[in-house]
């Protein structure tokens, strides 16, 4: 699968917020400040994964004029794991 470049900033991005979790927990901030970041985390996550199983099913239907059966079937077994 070719992962577009928006999917790898989304995941940089993510990867940027939990390094600023680790420092929040190390400069003793609240909880609640904490959890908030880490629930925008996951829903940043959450997003990156819609977007890279839509990707993945367009691809596959994209691939040649003729839908592969198998392909398009393994995307969307993907797409529900996903959620």
């Amino acid at each position: 699968m070719i992962c577009d470049q928006s999917v790898k900033n989304r995941i940089k991005r993510a990867q940027g917020q939990m390094q600023g979790v680790l420092k929040m927990m190390d400069s003793d901030l609240s909880c609640e400040d904490i959890i908030n970041q880490l629930k925008a985390i996951r829903s940043s996550v959450d997003k990156a994964i819609g977007v890279l199983t839509t990707d993945n099913l367009i691809q596959a239907l994209r691939d040649d004029d003729v839908i592969d059966d198998y392909a398009l079937n393994e995307a969307l077994k993907l797409m529900m794991k996903a959620r």
